[in-house]
């Protein structure tokens, strides 16, 4: 227990440092949670609990509740710092002043290197040995002495040309207070500050004499021009995000379309995947049936083979040129259908490609719930005389029906959010034609999400975490729903 405290407390002290101090307290708020839960006979019952709750916390309710947080910010490719980092960033850049310059050599000192400046005065100053990194460097150059080292042959225009860019990192500070930085492959070249923070948080240009004033609205400094400087920061924005997916037509429009298509393919899928799975599996129970056993087998394949495999090799097969589903169509009927390009088709053809690889779980279910089906009642209807549709449609179909209920609504729910076939057979596309952000015909609510976080030009991820927040929303309802049905059909079977 004192080594997993220690362990614990160091990991604590290194978050800290690293400037996440928010992290670093509730670190040390779950080890001493811990300590207490593992030490105190009060909380003997709950030492068995506490790892799958810690469990919980980090890997169900944490993400959910930062997701749900970046939903209520303007998070994006374009606003991905902090207002404090963004800041820094601006007070970091420099400029070079003109006048004054030094030439400079480059001198090898083992794996590391000396800088020999010369100023217009002869004045010579080197530095101490530093190893060249791509990350700033701020070292002070001296006066040589006859008790130094001598300086190794300085290095040539190559070698000058690959550290160039570390070269440009290092900052040398001058006896007199003059700092220098490299301005090319022969000189170093004194540099200030280019920006200065004034008492109001503005930030002053000392190049140009502009002002730079936060916008914390929108999540830029703002020049007085009214120019968006980069780069932006990440800023409370409240329900914006929220308001515009149902406000903004150019996002309002696909997403009432996408949302509709994403409750059809749900739906269709469960109902055909069921379809067929009911029907082959009434045929694998006929007992007359010869080689039930291979039948079965073959028929659950697609469930044991990887599902992206399938797609893939699905998405081989309906390719418009080379495909052997349209080289059949072509020789059969002379029809060549263009599965990825045409809408229609390309939503027929998830549906075909998403009922293959439902169908054998749906089969299996159906099995084995007519297994349960006493058998009296098959006879007392072979006795009235009924036929095999009477019998699927008055007794298979009504005993299996409420059992299987809680399951499709289950698969409703899977499919609601069957983010990899989209993305691996059509990427959601064909797109429709004049929206501002990506989307597409095929494209489901979560793939729709996908693509505005990760394929539009802005990346605007807080709005992409606010509709995965609604999608959220919805599956829980589909969830309650399902918890509510199965309660009922556990108190009717009782």
């Amino acid at each position: 227990m004192s080594l997993v405290v220690l362990a614990g407390l160091y990991l604590s002290l290194q978050v800290y440092l690293s400037g996440q101090s928010l992290a670093a307290f509730c670190l040390v708020g779950l080890l001493g949670l811990a300590v207490y839960v593992y030490t105190s006979t009060k909380a003997y019952n709950y030492r068995y609990l506490f790892p799958g709750l810690i469990a919980v916390l980090l890997f169900v309710i944490l993400p959910i509740a930062i997701n749900f947080s970046i939903g209520f910010t303007n998070y994006s490719s374009k606003h991905l710092l902090s207002f404090e980092r963004s800041t820094q960033y601006f007070l970091d850049q420099t400029y070079t002043v003109e006048g004054g310059s030094l030439a400079f050599t480059l001198h090898p000192d083992g794996a590391a290197y000396r800088i020999r400046l010369e100023a217009e005065d002869g004045k010579v100053f080197v530095t101490p040995a530093l190893a060249l990194q791509n990350k700033a460097v701020e070292v002070e150059a001296l006066l040589p002495t006859p008790a130094d080292a001598p300086l190794a042959e300085a290095a040539d225009t190559r070698t000058l040309i690959q550290n160039l860019k570390a070269l440009k990192l290092v900052t040398v500070k001058l006896p007199d207070g003059l700092s220098v930085s490299a301005a090319g492959l022969r000189e170093f070249a004194p540099v200030r500050k280019q920006y200065l923070k004034q008492p109001d948080g503005s930030l002053l240009d000392q190049e140009s004499g502009d002002v730079l004033r936060p916008d914390m609205e929108q999540g830029f400094y703002k020049n007085q021009a009214g120019e968006e400087m980069q780069p932006g920061f990440t800023t409370v924005i409240g329900f914006d995000h929220y308001v515009r997916i149902f406000s903004d037509r150019a996002l309002s429009e696909p997403l009432v379309q996408i949302f509709i298509w994403t409750v059809l393919f749900a739906g269709l899928t469960v109902v055909f995947a069921f379809s067929v799975g009911v029907v082959l599996a009434v045929l694998m129970s006929w007992e007359a049936l010869a080689g039930r056993a291979i039948y079965r087998v073959l028929l659950f394949i697609p469930y044991a083979v990887p599902g992206f495999i399938s797609i893939l090799v699905f998405k081989g097969l309906f390719n418009e040129n080379s495909g052997e589903i349209n080289l059949v169509l072509g020789q059969l009927f002379g029809l060549t259908p263009n599965w990825f390009t045409d809408p229609f088709l390309a939503k027929t053809m998830l549906l075909i490609v998403n009922t293959w690889l439902g169908f054998p779980y749906m089969m299996l279910l159906c099995m084995g719930l007519i297994k349960a089906i006493p058998s009296d009642l098959y006879e007392a209807s072979a006795i009235a005389g009924a036929g095999p549709l009477t019998n699927f449609f008055k007794i298979t179909l009504p005993l299996i029906a409420k059992p299987m209920t809680p399951l499709l609504i289950s698969a409703f729910a899977f499919n609601f959010n069957n983010f990899v076939i989209v993305a691996l057979l059509t990427g959601g596309r064909p797109d429709f034609l004049g929206t501002k952000i990506p989307a597409g015909t095929t494209d489901v609510l979560v793939s729709y999400t996908y693509r505005i976080a990760f394929e539009d030009s802005g990346q605007d991820f807080g709005l992409a975490s606010a509709l995965s927040t609604v999608i959220f929303l919805m599956v829980v309802l589909l969830s309650l729903v399902n918890m509510r049905i199965s309660k009922t059909t556990a108190n009717e079977q009782g």
